[in-house]
């Protein structure tokens, strides 16, 4: 017996998923699942074999980033849920620090080591 059936989580988190459990948490996954296949291979089907305009590769460049920064950014200026732009979030300082690095060097690497190294400082200092 695990210790989600022995505190009744199991309950509360069957109940949180729509009252969802056993196999039809499973046909669950497995839909979710076939959609996101199907989403990645009609790109691949469609675009397989044929040359993109270029209005379209020049577009597609800027996924990457927007992806990433609507990842990140809620992450860095909202810490507990609730907006935080003031000096005392250390996120925003290192993201800052991140930034002004990743526009400086273009280096990846570069980036992760400030971003994370100020991150992990200022977090032990405030």
């Amino acid at each position: 017996m695990t210790g989600l059936t022995e505190s009744g989580s199991a309950a509360a988190a069957a109940t949180a998923l729509g009252g969802l459990h056993g196999l039809s948490l499973w046909l669950l996954f497995l839909g979710c699942g076939i959609v996101t296949l199907c989403a990645r291979l009609s790109f691949i089907i469609f675009f397989g074999k044929r040359k993109m305009p270029s209005w379209l590769l020049r577009g597609l460049r800027y996924v990457p980033p927007a992806v990433l920064s609507a990842l990140v950014l809620p992450a860095v200026v909202r810490p507990e849920g609730v907006l935080d732009l003031s000096m005392g979030n250390h996120r925003v300082l290192a993201a800052l620090a991140a930034s002004a690095v990743a526009w400086k060097t273009k280096s990846l690497f570069w980036t992760i080591i400030v971003g994370m190294g100020s991150l992990w400082l200022l977090g032990w200092l405030i």
